[in-house]
């Protein structure tokens, strides 16, 4: 059921990346031959108008096969069609057909994280949550953990649920941030007991106890264990009031996405290798889909967003095969005020695309590794 799933949501982050190169280039103008789901050799096609639509064997992936992509195209074919080519079109029509695979999987995850938050609803800290709105199941949520503080000692991890602290015969169930600084702040080098849940993957939620020592210097006025701490619950709001939300958190999460890709790459520049090993690929993604589908419709629709936002980022890179790496060439197409060569660039989008399916070969060993891995 889950490898189902994963299939779908493929499919539906890729058909809405291609339709959005498919559909633009129909409103510029330029002819379209192909939109294919999958990568050859095919399993079935059928033809609608001058298009034919296909399936093929290979599911990860997809494309949208434009005439005059690149003018040795035109030149090799036999009844050219200029006028119909996207190597004929301004630079600015070009641009906004290659640019809009991206956009359109950003559309798609606006569009799941709105439906999300007016249905089901969104896991969310009150950070997030518009004034007055209150969030449902709410809980203390350990956000981060300081490097060397009691509570890094003892073992607590973002993602923990705080749910009491005993000390003597004091005892809380902390329902807010500021009522367990009031509760450590007077207890210096006195233990504190913690309670705490974790989910673990493929395990019931384990309840345990820590006992940690609150220090000073953690903070300059007063004592503290080195918890980052919010209240997070289930945030639902009607359409009218998901739809600008949903708009803020795509911004957020697209930004941290960018963020954490270039602290990736530079990390892989600079010979730190081992990040492959923080990286999933397909057979990664299906576990992901399994955890996600376990934990309701929301998590789902939230990860499926997630998927599209990190999608569109990787094909704005400026490597040869991706998007981003074919608007470069555009670029530099504008300032010579000249085409490339066509067999450069065939061989650039090539090389690129060889060394991408190099890269999901590796990753997808990686993968495999981690789940066969005791």
């Amino acid at each position: 059921m889950t490898l189902i799933t994963f299939l779908i949501i493929l499919g539906v982050l890729i058909i809405s990346h291609e339709f959005g190169h498919f559909i633009v280039a129909k409103r510029v103008g330029a002819r379209v031959d192909e939109f294919g789901l999958g990568f050859p050799p095919r399993l079935l096609s059928f033809k609608k108008g001058e298009t034919t639509y296909s399936l093929n064997i290979i599911p990860f992936g997809g494309f949208v096969k434009i005439y005059g992509e690149d003018l040795e195209e035109v030149i090799e074919d036999k009844k050219p069609d200029p006028a119909r080519s996207l190597a004929h079109q301004s630079k600015w029509q070009q641009a906004a057909v290659l640019a809009a695979g991206v956009t359109f999987n950003l559309i798609l995850a606006w569009l799941l994280l709105a439906l999300a938050l007016s249905t089901t609803g969104l896991p969310a800290g009150e950070s997030v949550a518009p004034a007055g709105v209150p969030l449902t199941n709410s809980h203390l949520s350990i956000i981060s953990v300081a490097p060397g503080s009691p509570a890094d000692k003892a073992g607590l991890k973002a993602g923990d649920t705080l749910i009491s602290m005993r000390s003597g015969l004091d005892y809380l169930i902390p329902t807010s941030p500021e009522q367990v600084q009031a509760f450590t702040a007077t207890r210096a080098g006195r233990e504190i007991v913690l309670g705490y849940e974790r989910q673990q993957p493929k395990v019931k939620t384990i309840v345990e106890e820590v006992g940690v020592v609150p220090v000073t210097g953690l903070i300059s006025d007063r004592a503290a264990i080195g918890l980052g701490l919010e209240t997070v619950g289930t945030l639902k709001l009607s359409v009218f009031r998901a739809v600008p939300l949903a708009f803020k958190l795509l911004a957020n999460l697209t930004w941290l996405t960018a963020r954490g890709l270039g602290d990736f790459l530079f990390g892989l520049v600079r010979g730190h290798g081992e990040l492959l090993n923080q990286v999933a690929g397909p057979v990664g993604l299906v576990s992901l889909v399994g955890t996600a589908q376990a934990l309701g419709l929301g998590h789902l629709l939230l990860f499926t967003a997630v998927i599209s936002i990190n999608l569109a980022v990787l094909n704005l890179l400026p490597i040869p095969a991706l998007d981003g790496g074919r608007l470069l060439f555009l670029l530099i197409e504008a300032i010579k005020r000249k085409p490339l060569n066509p067999k450069f660039a065939k061989m650039a989008n090539l090389i690129g695309f060889a060394l991408l399916i190099l890269l999901m070969v590796i990753v997808t060993f990686s993968d495999i590794f981690k789940l066969t891995r005791p």
